[in-house]
């Protein structure tokens, strides 16, 4: 007999996060060494899932979301500098590396395609580093687990089976800060921003506080020391950045915005946030995947987050990536619907059961007005069916970089 989908709708009573004194938001940019690891564990799962369909016309069972960035070290001076020791990038998870066919055993180059897929990831996001000279790439990838692998196979002719019992959380829409922090760091790492101050690195973090009704974004930008001739070059592109931040926030918000950039400088001391090649991971900094942001490319210590690391994990039965785009997608419907505030979703899987039949979905709203409709409810759950139904699609989304995860 078919599972029913058990979809718990409630009212969520709480301030809505727009009228809590307090709001805090976090985005890593692409520099960012937590952000280069999840970029480049979810370059490698899309092109291991290219292979296996080039060859077998299926995704097999991979998951390479471990991957680990570590320090090196730099010496960037005004006009100049060098990198000292390259960074060091560890690609590590489990894969399926060889196939029985009736023609025998095919090995699939593993090795070859993660090493590709990092430094084309590099090479394609950043315009200073160099992944030949500036780091150093090495890879660990173990045979998938049978008992995972098993289940994996199960389902190649029908729905998938969830390959792990985890959570998949999202909520909508975002607060004004929440936008605010996404597209700052967007626009500074915008191929338009680039061409008017190339001086600015790809590693921008933005953090925003919002205190009652003012809001303070916190930019921290590495500055490319050989386009920074000196110390006053240096503090022109600083109140540059300063002056662009605030012409978008009043695009988005009417409240008081101040914004800080680089505020570890100390110029008396000639300390000054400049890199050789755009990422702090040159010198010390390190990152993992799963330590950046969440799907929906934000931290956001307000709202329930998953912990899962959705990149690298593979796009047709891992629901720790499925389920954490498909919250997100059912949160930001169900916030369209006249008497929703706010929709915050849990999905939960249940390992070894098809992925379209999670265990429960849990949707909580606050809504404009106190109480739910009866007929609300039912749209929530119409839609939630309605997007499960469809969850098998977000697999080819992810493999053709329809979809972001971080």
């Amino acid at each position: 007999m078919e599972r029913a989908v058990d979809i718990i709708v409630e009212e969520l009573k709480q301030k809505p996060v727009e009228e809590q004194a307090v709001e805090i938001v976090e985005r890593k940019g692409i520099g960012h060494p937590d952000s280069i690891a999840d970029g480049i564990a979810e370059e490698y799962s899309r092109r291991l899932s290219e292979e296996y369909i080039k060859r077998f016309g299926v995704i097999l069972h991979h998951n390479v979301d471990k991957v680990l960035v570590v320090g090196g070290q730099a010496n960037p001076k005004f006009g100049g500098g060098e990198i000292l020791h390259p960074i060091y990038i560890l690609i590590s998870g489990r894969a399926t590396t060889e196939v029985r066919t009736k023609e025998g055993t095919e090995l699939i180059p593993i090795g070859r395609l993660a090493i590709e897929a990092a430094k084309e990831w590099i090479t394609k996001n950043f315009r200073f580093l160099d992944p030949d000279r500036h780091v150093v790439i090495d890879y660990r990838i173990g045979k998938g687990s049978v008992d995972l692998v098993g289940l994996f196979d199960l389902g190649r002719n029908k729905v998938p089976l969830a390959n792990d019992t985890s959570v998949g959380v999202g909520f909508a829409p975002l607060t004004e800060t929440e936008r605010l922090v996404y597209e700052t760091e967007r626009l500074l790492n915008s191929r338009e921003f680039k061409k008017r101050l190339p001086e600015v690195g790809e590693d921008v973090k933005v953090m925003g506080v919002r205190a009652r009704d003012k809001i303070k974004l916190t930019v921290a930008a590495a500055i490319i020391s050989s386009l920074t001739p000196n110390a006053s070059h240096y503090l022109r592109v600083k109140e540059e950045i300063r002056e662009a931040v605030k012409d978008l926030a009043c695009r988005i918000t009417e409240k008081e915005v101040e914004v800080y950039v680089n505020t570890a400088d100390k110029p008396e001391k000639n300390l000054f946030y400049l890199t050789v090649s755009g990422t702090s991971a040159e010198h010390g900094d390190d990152g993992m995947t799963g330590r950046g942001n969440r799907v929906n490319g934000l931290i956001t210590p307000n709202r329930p987050m998953s912990l899962e690391a959705a990149a690298g994990k593979n796009p047709v039965s891992h629901v720790g990536k499925l389920y954490n785009i498909l919250a997100f997608r059912m949160a930001n419907a169900i916030a369209g619907l006249d008497d929703v505030r706010e929709a915050y979703v849990k999905v939960l899987s249940q390992i070894g059961k098809p992925i379209d039949k999670p265990l429960v979905v849990s949707v909580q709203v606050v809504p404009v007005r106190e109480g739910i409709k009866t007929n609300t409810k039912e749209e929530i759950r119409s839609i939630v069916q309605e997007m499960l139904s469809k969850v098998t699609q977000i697999t080819q989304e992810v493999v053709q970089c329809k979809v972001s995860v971080f």
